[in-house]
């Protein structure tokens, strides 16, 4: 079988074709990065497509991995060229969208809405969690297909509606991706921010590891992300909301009313997370034999 990558020269691109080339696939890859291509194709030993449409021409499978901004003018360039005999695929965070463009242009094929709910760093598909959105009975057949394929190799595979996705992507990525970069703000308004590196214990290191792994991607990924999730704005001002009301405790002192809070809640994720309980009781017994 042969795979079509477009955008196979950035890093997801590249992540893809290298697990594809580990299962013996052929791998052609294209995109708008001369240099980016070239540098992929003597590292993992691929062909590179004139063009796009070149690339979709070899192909059996085609997978979609270039930025949202760019992703309608792709689509709408290489959608005459699909057969029915071919399958389209996207990998873009957001999947409201990029399904509705693929169904616009694409009129002949298969085509499904995924997401791989990782980085470009994974060391493989175990225990990856990957998001697939049918839309029909025929993108239902297929994801069926595709997620035997990604759970027999070990990932965690979800089905849900493209609209689900995005609403749970507001919070999963959106939220978490809005926390680190507030707090790079915050953390880097403080002149001796260096020696907090130096002496910080181990909750500032989760929090520095969660900023350096959102500051240091592509910042304009992240910016369509954060203003294209459909419930992003509702989520980030819930927050905003809860920081407030924190805030307040500890501007007035209110210590009992603090500790409260943080038993409530500590209740609560008890109750809706079996996992988290488990956690609590070991670090308990672990720090009463201190």
């Amino acid at each position: 079988m042969k795979i079509a990558i477009l955008g196979g020269g950035g890093n997801m691109g590249r992540w893809i074709a290298r697990h594809l080339l580990s299962e013996g696939m052929q791998v052609v890859i294209s995109g708008r990065s001369k240099d980016k291509l070239e540098s992929a194709a003597r590292e993992m030993h691929v062909s590179i497509a004139p063009s796009n449409v070149e690339a979709v021409r070899q192909a059996d499978v085609v997978i979609i991995s270039v930025p949202v901004d760019v992703f309608e003018p792709v689509v709408k360039e290489i959608g005459p060229q699909v057969t029915d005999e071919q399958i389209v695929v996207d990998v873009c965070s957001l999947k409201g969208m990029p399904v509705d463009v693929m169904h616009r242009y694409v009129k002949k094929g298969a085509v499904l809405g995924t997401h791989p709910v990782f980085g470009p760093g994974a060391p493989g598909l175990t225990n990856q969690n990957v998001a697939l959105t049918p839309t029909n009975e025929a993108e239902q057949k297929l994801s069926e297909r595709v997620k035997r394929y990604l759970s027999s190799r070990g990932a965690h595979v979800s089905v849900m509606s493209p609209r689900e996705h995005d609403e749970i992507m507001s919070v999963v990525l959106g939220l978490s991706h809005f926390i680190a970069i507030v707090s790079a703000a915050t953390l880097l308004g403080f002149e001796n921010f260096s020696d907090m590196k130096k002496i910080g214990g181990t909750t500032f290191k989760v929090l520095y590891t969660l900023v350096e792994s959102v500051i240091s991607e592509d910042p304009r990924l992240y910016a369509t992300l954060q203003t294209n999730f459909p419930d992003i704005a509702r989520v980030e001002g819930l927050f905003l909301k809860n920081a407030a009301l924190w805030a307040e405790m500890v501007k007035n002192k209110d210590a009992d009313g603090f500790a409260k809070r943080m038993v409530a809640l500590r209740e609560k994720l008890e109750k809706t997370d079996p996992s988290f309980r488990r956690a609590y009781e070991n670090m308990y017994k672990i720090t009463e034999g201190l």
